[in-house]
């Protein structure tokens, strides 16, 4: 039997705030960082929650949540009497309310799970609708992904105004994580009809909007295309899974604090080679519905490569690994430290091609 699951009701375009008049609750607890909160943006919610909606507000999430930050949250949460909880911010922000949610419906059976929403700062990461959350280990230098029904959001609002202070550099990193999350839904092992329709029309977006909100970060049209492709990969590589990109970017972000967009981003053009022969024919399909040469498998395969390649190079984003903040001795001495770690990542189990681990050994050095 073949499934496709979406819960969140998604709304987005012009008022899309006014949906926070009609939350199921009297008391939100608000998760964000200590920017956004400068921003007004944490106003601009309060603003339009219904009039006696009482509102508490932690704002010490850091990028990749850590298992203490999650900790002090969900511990000022189960203090609350708050009935709804709302992330504003990027996926860091969006992930450690839903591990909020999650471990506090973990520890008072009787209390009513609280009814989630996501309001994402940036066009990325599709945490927004999916079942997912990563948090991190600093003390083991590892990133975990959670994953269960209850940390979908009830509620997802989409609004182009909220992302339009990223700067040029977030836009291309998060940006390319909605690329990286369309391809590896598109290609995986537990891709559908469903998934990959979201899929293919999330990518088919990166491609045209990514490099317009890269030069102009006042292209509303192109803001909101892109809040709108996140959410589609989304929809797509939750119910598909990712793939080995995903794997190796945690393993990266876990050990040497690479931003993940970046990591993904940096890693994508690799996993995609690597891939080739067990995906041939999806990216031939996903050349063709960009208009690219695809004649056959490989020109498919070839040309959808250098069209990754190319718009890597047009946001300046490095070619390789040894690109990033790295340093190559530390690489090189943590390969067999990162292999073990990407062979038991759940994303590796959906990816095309079954790896080993010499295979994944020879793809971080070509990597780097």
């Amino acid at each position: 039997m073949t499934q496709f699951y979406g819960k969140t009701k998604v709304c987005y375009g012009t008022n899309a705030l006014d949906n926070l008049q009609k939350l199921p609750g009297k008391d939100v607890f608000i998760v964000t960082d200590s920017f956004i909160a400068k921003t007004g943006f944490v106003d601009q919610v309060k603003s339009n929650l219904s009039t006696g909606v009482l509102s508490t507000i932690f704002d010490e999430v850091e990028a990749d949540p850590s298992l203490d930050t999650i900790t002090t949250a969900t511990h000022l949460f189960m203090k609350s009497e708050a009935d709804i909880i709302i992330a504003i911010g990027g996926g860091s922000a969006i992930d450690a309310a839903k591990a909020v949610a999650y471990f506090a419906n973990h520890a008072d059976l009787l209390r009513p799970p609280p009814y989630l929403v996501a309001i994402p700062t940036t066009s990325g990461t599709g945490s927004e609708v999916t079942s997912i959350s990563v948090v991190t280990d600093k003390k083991n230098g590892l990133k975990i992904p959670l994953q269960d029904d209850t940390l979908t959001p009830d509620l997802a609002i989409l609004d182009a105004r909220f992302t339009r202070t990223m700067p040029p550099s977030i836009t291309a990193a998060t940006g390319m994580d909605v690329l990286t999350h369309a391809i590896e839904a598109y290609v995986s092992n537990r891709a559908n009809l469903f998934t990959s329709i979201y899929a293919e029309n999330a990518i088919k977006i990166v491609f045209k909007y990514l490099p317009r909100a890269y030069v102009s970060g006042e292209d509303m049209e192109a803001r909101e295309q892109l809040l709108l492709a996140s959410c589609m990969a989304g929809m797509s590589f939750n119910n598909s899974g990712l793939g080995i990109t995903h794997s190796v970017a945690h393993s990266l972000g876990g050990l040497f604090h690479i931003p993940h967009g970046i990591a993904n981003a940096v890693l994508l053009p690799s996993v995609i080679e690597f891939n080739s022969f067990d995906a041939c024919i999806q990216y031939q399909k996903l050349a063709h519905c960009l208009g690219l040469p695809a004649s056959s498998m490989d020109e498919g395969s070839s040309s959808f490569l250098e069209a990754v390649r190319q718009l890597n190079a047009s946001l300046d984003i490095p070619s390789r690994i040894s690109g990033l903040d790295i340093d190559e001795g530390a690489y090189i001495s943590n390969l067999s430290t990162m292999a073990n770690n990407i062979l038991q990542d759940i994303c590796t189990t959906t990816n095309p091609k079954k790896a080993s681990y010499d295979d994944v050994i020879q793809l971080l050095k070509k990597a780097w």
